[in-house]
């Protein structure tokens, strides 16, 4: 869904802007994968906080994008993203108490 919208005519005016969403966007699921593989769960939590993170940087990457008139409608991505957010932080809390 990301790469759909970033894909929009108006972000060949900034290329940057377009790379940046797009790597935040695989860095939440790489930090996941990544965690996933580490010896400890301390590990594995520290990466899903990396990975709340990259999904702050892309909400934020795409406010930005919205100020620009990059894109118009980004409503079902938004929502989306909150979504992403309240999974991962109960995750995260399953996690923490979990042994």
């Amino acid at each position: 869904m990301i790469y759909d919208l970033s894909d929009q005519g108006t972000f060949s005016k900034d290329f940057g802007l377009k790379d940046q969403i797009r790597r935040a966007a695989v860095s939440v699921m790489s930090n996941i994968a990544e965690g996933a593989s580490r010896n400890s769960k301390k590990e594995f939590i520290q990466f899903l906080h990396i990975s709340l993170g990259s999904l702050a940087e892309l909400e934020t990457q795409i406010y930005i994008a919205k100020r620009l008139k990059f894109i118009t409608d980004s409503s079902e991505v938004e929502e989306l993203l909150e979504k992403l957010r309240r999974k991962l932080l109960n995750f995260i809390k399953y996690q923490k108490t979990s042994r």
